[in-house]
């Protein structure tokens, strides 16, 4: 580990009941674990779950990052990530402008390995791909920066790899990898644009070049099995016009594919998509609902249900994400505070299999 900070008891005494000091007995038959963060202004932490075999939860430990949360939301999706071969998690400390490593123990638990400075001011979203990962800063002016990532978890930050976004005042909320590792996209709040930045193997970020979103408000997204962005669209957050969008991503360019489709509801703000990419869903912030859509070979986006409503949560939906098997999704509700989960039928359609508690003021989701 390079660097740690000690975060003083009473700061995190609150957040290491709810699942002890990071060493807690993971359910029996887990098949995998999903993992959100606390974003505490007076110390941030991980709070993991194992994942029974029928997609229930249940509290696995709660895991300091040793750095800061900001105590309020951060308008983003990717705050807590994990590498695609499951054996690594990053998360950003918004408050204190770092990111975390931790590694992922066989029960789901995880081991700090190190927090390194963000080289920008407020991240809020982290990527990673093939030992190399990125960090979306929303401070300041915005920018994005290079870490390499070995298999240990060590971060190691890329000279000379800030890049900025299209404006200065752009509101970013998203940062990802297309699947092949060649490509960076970020989604633009405030420009309504979707700025991309072609990846060399040194991990070494292009200028970034930007299109206009075929939706307002592009907010979160997620890659399909083919490399298409799925974007959500939060339409200013005006009743019911919320839509979403599938795009190529190539190199340093993207370009539409179909949209902006209709959700029907309100302020779509988060997006999942199933590991065999038939399916992609989002949380309508201001409607309490997901809904689901059928992703075409050819990309194209089909609504599952006429009304628009996939899935019911209540409160206000926000980060989601679909297990790696596909067979579950998992929705972090801001206003209940808890995790809604879900069964993935073969023909997309959503089965609540319950709720599981969470602190006050969580922010994202990673789910294996």
């Amino acid at each position: 580990m390079k660097r740690t900070t000690t975060v003083a008891i009473g700061a995190l005494s609150a957040v290491l009941a709810f699942g002890g000091a990071g060493v807690a007995a993971a359910g029996g038959g887990a098949a995998g674990a999903v993992y959100t963060q606390t974003n505490g202004a007076g110390g941030n932490a991980i709070l993991a779950f194992s994942r029974s075999s029928s997609g229930q939860l249940s509290p696995l430990g709660t895991y300091p990052t040793g750095g800061l949360g900001t105590g309020s939301g951060l308008g983003s999706q990717g705050a807590v990530t994990l590498t695609r071969d499951g054996n690594l998690l990053l998360a950003v400390d918004a408050g204190s402008d770092d990111i975390a490593s931790f590694a992922v123990r066989d029960d789901g638990g995880l081991t700090l390995v190190d927090r390194v400075g963000s080289a920008g001011d407020q991240p809020i979203s982290v990527t990673a791909h093939g030992g190399i990962a990125h960090v979306l800063n929303a401070g300041g002016g915005g920018n994005i920066a290079g870490f390499t990532l070995d298999g240990a978890g060590d971060l190691t930050p890329i000279a000379g790899s800030s890049r900025s976004l299209s404006t200065s005042t752009s509101g970013p909320a998203e940062i990802a990898f297309n699947p092949a590792g060649t490509a960076l996209l970020v989604t633009e709040k405030n420009t309504n644009r979707l700025t991309t930045y072609k990846v060399g193997t040194n991990g070494l970020a292009s200028a970034g070049t930007w299109i206009s979103s075929a939706g307002v408000t592009p907010f979160g997204f997620a890659f399909d099995a083919r490399g298409r962005a799925i974007v959500s669209e939060a339409s200013g957050g005006a009743a019911d016009a919320s839509t979403v969008s599938s795009y190529a991503v190539r190199g340093g360019s993207a370009a539409i594919i179909d949209g902006p489709v209709a959700t029907t509801e309100t302020s779509a703000c988060w997006v999942a998509v199933t590991e065999n990419g038939r399916f992609a869903y989002d949380a309508n912030t201001g409607s309490g609902t997901v809904t689901g859509f059928a992703v075409g070979n050819d990309g194209s986006l089909t609504r599952l249900d006429a009304n628009g409503v996939t899935g019911v949560t209540g409160g206000s939906p926000a980060d989601l994400d679909a297990s790696a098997n596909g067979h579950f999704l998992y929705v972090r509700v801001g206003g209940l505070n808890d995790i809604s989960a879900f069964r993935v039928a073969v023909d997309g359609s959503l089965s609540s299999i319950g709720t599981t508690g969470l602190p006050v003021g969580t922010v994202g989701i990673a789910a294996s």
